[in-house]
């Protein structure tokens, strides 16, 4: 039973998948890893230390001491039970003794081994490694402090592997494009938002995927800005363009509808500049864009809805264009402003496309807490747990705290409960009557996570939780900083 379930971690999908994401070289030594399996076999005082990884079939050392192997079949491994062991430690005292491994031949020939201990190398919650010791003579126990320190020299490893994939990441600007193209894609499903920046002396617009293909452009993040104006349909294009220079003479908001030429789709476009020289002449021109065409071609029933439609998106176009101002200050570069944007413009597109499945009327909070949550936990079930009462939100409330959401479980992923794989958030949510009105009372507590320091200064992040339910009158939130996990005290008129 033991083999089946060794051979069924060694085969799960998501962990080979997170292992060869990260690690595409797997069998290329690494020399930046030499110094771990050198700090082992001190602490450890044996003659072989490896820092490896494991796929399915090989056993692949990145770092070695005391041989000139490289690799290693999985079923001839030590260090597979390591991997499946469920609490990432496996310690052999005597090999020969071990009815699991006497018959091997590295236990009955040369090098005659014995002694083995190794800690699982974890990424994203996946063991794909380890880091381990091997020794001649068989040893009668071992001290938990040196456990300990195994542990921590492959908690390093597991550290010195993430940043190397985020080095590597950032050195293949094309493969991250492509990945921020998909990780988009949901946006512009969802709402059908379009971000850009319009470099003005440069002549060129920097957009995301849904402004290119909304204008019928080849998928480049960079493109003329001549060529984003010859998309717009002739009749549209000489009043747009003349919005868009009254805008940036009179320092106002552009606020315009048009068609594209080859589709003929009707766009809704919002923008204003950015930033000026020391002339006042416009530098940088920042907007948004969406399809507004089934709402130009619906009935009258949905002419109706699209009035009240038109006027939600406004808002939720000004506090995305707050949104992407905020973000750019903290990065002048386009491609750094979309990867930023991303999540918080998703956030939003997630709360609109549940509206709108209830036709912009009111939608149960439990649905609002699924869609928010579930892109940042492996087992929903397990780690979101939920005690509340039958809450129903209104569109002002469900966009606010749907981006309240967003920001807590975004800071969770990294920092908080969410980090690790035992970590969970418990979310307590009662409806109650004060002063006639009925406000929810939502409490956000993060348990199971790393030991929490108050940060030492508030970023844009603390600042949007803070905020994002200005509009709704009466509303509070409040974000605690307790050891133990971060805990979040929302008060939400309905």
């Amino acid at each position: 039973m033991r083999e089946k379930t060794e051979a069924q971690v060694l085969d799960a999908r998501e962990r080979l998948g997170v292992l060869h994401a990260a690690v595409p070289d797997m069998a290329v030594p690494d020399g930046d890893f030499d110094g771990l399996a050198k700090l082992a076999a001190s602490l450890f005082g044996a003659p072989i230390a490896l820092v490896s990884l494991v796929d399915s079939e090989w056993q692949w050392f990145k770092a070695a001491v005391g041989t000139t192997e490289t690799r290693r079949r999985c079923d001839e491994s030590f260090c597979l039970h390591t991997v499946a062991d469920p609490d990432g430690v496996f310690v052999v005292l005597d090999a020969s003794r071990y009815p699991l491994f006497r018959h091997r031949p590295r236990v009955t020939d040369a090098p005659f081994l014995r002694f083995y201990a190794g800690a699982s190398i974890l990424l994203d919650g996946q063991a794909v490694g380890t880091v381990c010791v091997f020794d001649v003579a068989p040893r009668k126990e071992v001290a938990p402090k040196l456990i300990d320190e195994l542990r921590r020299i492959a908690g390093i490893a597991a550290s010195l592997l993430k940043l190397k994939d985020e080095s590597r990441r950032r050195a293949l600007k094309e493969a991250a494009l492509s990945r921020e193209e998909q990780r988009l894609a949901m946006a512009l499903d969802a709402a059908n938002v379009g971000s850009w920046l319009w470099d003005i002396r440069a002549g060129t617009v920097a957009g995301n995927g849904a402004m290119m293909r909304m204008f019928g452009l080849p998928p480049e993040r960079l493109v003329r800005a001549r060529t984003v104006f010859a998309a717009i349909h002739p009749d549209d294009r000489i009043a747009t363009f003349s919005k868009l220079r009254q805008a940036m003479t009179a320092n106002e908001e552009y606020d315009g509808m048009f068609r594209i030429g080859d589709s003929g789709r009707w766009l809704l476009g919002r923008g204003r500049v950015h930033d000026r020289d020391g002339k006042g002449a416009p530098l940088t021109f920042l907007g948004m864009t969406i399809d507004v065409t089934d709402q130009q071609a619906a009935v009258q029933r949905t002419r109706l809805l699209l009035k009240e439609l038109n006027h939600r998106v406004k808002n939720t176009l000004a506090m995305l264009q707050s949104l992407a101002r905020q973000t750019l200050r903290q990065t002048s570069d386009p491609v750094e402003f979309m990867a930023a944007f991303a999540g918080r413009l998703q956030s939003i597109s997630d709360a609109h496309g549940l509206l709108s499945d209830y036709e912009w009327g009111t939608i149960h909070l439990s649905e609002l807490i699924s869609k928010q949550l579930r892109p940042y936990v492996s087992d929903y079930a397990e780690q979101v747990e939920i005690h509340k009462d039958e809450i129903l939100l209104g569109p002002d409330q469900a966009v606010g705290l749907g981006l309240v959401l967003h920001e807590l479980a975004t800071n969770a992923l990294k920092y908080g409960s969410l980090s690790v794989p035992k970590g969970k958030v418990v979310l307590t949510a009662r409806g109650v009557l004060e002063d006639g009105g009925s406000v929810l009372h939502l409490t956000w507590t993060e348990v199971g996570g790393p030991p929490v320091r108050e940060p030492r200064r508030r970023g844009f992040g603390s600042i949007l939780i803070e905020r994002s339910l200005d509009k709704v009158i009466g509303s509070s939130v409040k974000v605690e900083y307790l050891p133990a996990g971060v805990t979040a005290l929302i008060r939400l008129p309905l």
